[in-house]
């Protein structure tokens, strides 16, 4: 789900006349790519060529089994989470990118992707919480290797709520893609319409990429042939693909992803960038913490609101440059002088 304006609630569907003062008005967003009838354009495309490794992680003493998708072998763990109704698989394209210089994981959060709970349903920001936090321990043990947090839309809330909860010993940064309190919250009257006008059902996945990239909220074919896939399930009733994730019946839970997200976003004791698809966005809290310079602000230009699909390369080199301007290495912050002595 998008956290912002009418026109910016980007989850899974895009209204038909954004706003004007949206960074997702027609001045703001780039051309749709080009489309043509042929379904091979629009064919799924494995997974496997972007992450190493698809591990589900079962929680011990429950009956939750999270799937995560894994790349690269060395460096800090870039840990990251979807936003509503999308997947691990998000950040495949960027993942292929990063993994040359760290670990990344992608998550299949509650109710998402190939991930299996005892309540799919409960999307409540403190279950959601509680699974990042326990996917981590149960993957890593404690302490964790050096891990920076990113989060997108929806995963952004929850990403900030983990960096609050202080909760893993070895997190070194946070990075939250295009979610701020103000908007989000403003534009949660709106959410039910935006899922309900969304189409629907798809007769083929080759259909539903194709939608995606012509009436929905991606821009980039190639992501969307990778993580549309398991946003799907087949309806055997109806003969017919629709959304794995019913997000119309988490509506009770809407509000908490994003109540006093700006003010906790703000208190996290760990580096942080806010990478946004426009300057709109900025509400009043974050306005005055970014002129205090208490985080990063960064606008990505010529990209919708899935920030990591539709401009993964420029995604990844936000990333990178943050693991490298806080010299962030595998166990931690690593100062060359420090390590020489101790090596030494």
């Amino acid at each position: 789900m998008e956290p912002a304006p009418l026109s910016s609630l980007q989850e899974e569907g895009e209204p038909d006349e954004p706003s004007s003062s949206s960074a997702f008005s027609a001045a703001a967003v780039p051309p749709r790519p080009a489309t043509h009838h042929s379904l091979h354009k629009y064919a799924p495309m494995d997974w496997s060529a972007y992450f190493d490794e698809e591990r589900p992680v079962a929680i011990p003493n429950t009956e939750d089994v999270f799937n995560v998708y894994m790349a690269g072998s060395e460096g800090p763990v870039v840990f990251c989470l979807h936003g509503g109704g999308y997947s691990g698989l998000s950040f495949a394209l960027a993942a292929n990118q990063i993994k040359g210089k760290a670990r990344v994981v992608a998550m299949d959060l509650r109710g998402h992707g190939k991930s299996s709970t005892s309540d799919d349903l409960d999307l409540s920001i403190e279950t959601l919480t509680n699974d990042v936090i326990a996917v981590i321990r149960t993957l890593y043990g404690d302490p964790p290797p050096a891990i920076i947090l990113v989060g997108h839309s929806m995963g952004g809330s929850v990403a900030v709520h983990v960096a609050a909860r202080r909760a893993i010993r070895n997190l070194h940064g946070l990075v939250v893609v295009d979610v701020v309190e103000g908007t989000a919250m403003a534009s949660l009257i709106h959410m039910q319409k935006i899922l309900l006008n969304r189409a629907q059902h798809f007769p083929s996945i080759e259909k539903a990429i194709e939608w995606s990239v012509k009436g929905g909220p991606l821009r980039n074919i190639d992501s969307a042939r990778i993580s549309i896939p398991s946003t799907l399930k087949y309806d055997e009733s109806k003969e017919c693909y629709t959304y794995r994730t019913p997000l119309e019946k988490t509506e009770k839970y809407w509000k908490g992803w994003y109540e006093g997200l700006s003010d906790k976003f703000l208190s996290c004791p760990v580096q942080k960038i806010l990478l946004l698809a426009g300057t709109d966005r900025l509400d009043r809290a974050l306005t005055i913490g970014q002129m205090q310079g208490k985080f990063q602000m960064i606008v990505v230009r010529h990209t919708g609101h899935a920030i990591q699909e539709d401009v993964p390369e420029e995604f990844a080199s936000h990333i990178l440059n943050f693991i490298s301007r806080n010299k962030i290495g595998p166990n931690g912050v690593e100062i060359p002088g420090l390590i020489k002595k101790w090596q030494q």
